[in-house]
């Protein structure tokens, strides 16, 4: 029933801070709409040490950040300002193009704490890459207990329940406790499914997987997440792909020729700004698209 098994690989971002980034890769490039994740920590930063993502743009995409420990402060060009805690969503829809920057908030500078949290991208449907970009925040997600299992519910319908997060195509995603001897049957009902394991060792369909690592599973059936200790994991997909995708940097778009014209654009300066923000990352020199013309 596991389609595919993959362990996250190391990436840095800078000033010592680390994520493992699970998607995509060559095996697997998305896992339905989710064509990129991340999981940050978990790390102390000490006193005097931040998190400091300067502003960079997006097109075509919607980003969501999630923390089981920490904070961190979202400013972006259409003027939000939102810190973002444990089990709320920050919900931001790239479109025909945004920036933002995701940084430690001043008052929290000062003294050692936690980092630990997820960011996905999912991919826009056809119909609304090129849309105006769009922000909003979730901070009463829906939740469900019982039997040694609990749930808080990020994107889409599942259990009964559904996520206040305006998604634009079929998606789950949920984060999944399990206490020792218990099971979670994963229902068939998405086209595409995936399994991330953030904390402890489950067997998922008889396989054993650890934290760090990911399960792609077959589509079409139902799957058995059991766990001998206690352990937390999340469950993602959604409908297939309308399109093939093509990722590079921040630039999702089922074009290659529009992500070079947002590389030319970013370049040029031709994105809005960030009011309050006066640093930005540079375009990668590294695998840049073929350049595109302007008159």
């Amino acid at each position: 029933m596991i389609a595919t098994r993959i362990a996250a690989r190391v990436r840095d971002l800078g000033d010592g801070f680390q994520v493992r980034r699970a998607l995509p890769v060559a095996e697997c490039r998305s896992v339905g709409p989710f064509v990129f994740f991340d999981q940050m920590g978990p790390v102390t930063l000490e006193a005097g040490q931040a998190l400091d993502v300067r502003p960079h743009p997006h097109i075509g995409l919607a980003t969501v950040t999630y923390l089981f420990e920490g904070e961190i402060l979202h400013r972006d060009s259409l003027g939000s300002v939102q810190a973002i805690r444990p089990r709320e969503v920050n919900w931001m829809t790239a479109g025909r193009g945004i920036v933002h920057s995701e940084r430690t908030p001043q008052e929290l500078r000062s003294k050692p704490r936690r980092m630990f949290g997820l960011q996905t991208w999912l991919a826009l449907p056809l119909e609304a890459e090129e849309d105006e970009p769009s922000f909003s925040h979730h901070a009463n997600l829906p939740t469900w207990e019982e039997g040694g299992v609990a749930m808080t519910l990020i994107l889409g319908d599942l259990l009964g329940l559904a996520s206040p997060v305006p998604t634009l195509s079929p998606t789950i995603y949920a984060d999944i406790t399990i206490e020792a001897a218990r099971r979670f049957a994963v229902p068939a009902a998405h086209d595409e499914r995936g399994i991330h394991v953030v904390d402890g060792r489950v067997e998922i369909d008889g396989q054993s997987f650890d934290a760090g690592e990911m399960a792609v599973l077959e589509p079409g059936s139902e799957s058995i997440v059991s766990a001998r200790s206690s352990a937390r994991f999340m469950l993602f997909g959604g409908a297939a792909l309308d399109a093939p995708r093509h990722v590079w940097w921040n630039f999702v778009s089922s074009r290659e020729e529009r992500i070079a014209e947002a590389a030319a654009d970013w370049e040029a300066g031709r994105f809005p700004k960030v009011p309050g923000e006066t640093e930005s990352i540079s375009l990668p020199e590294r695998g840049r698209p073929k350049p595109v013309g302007y008159p």
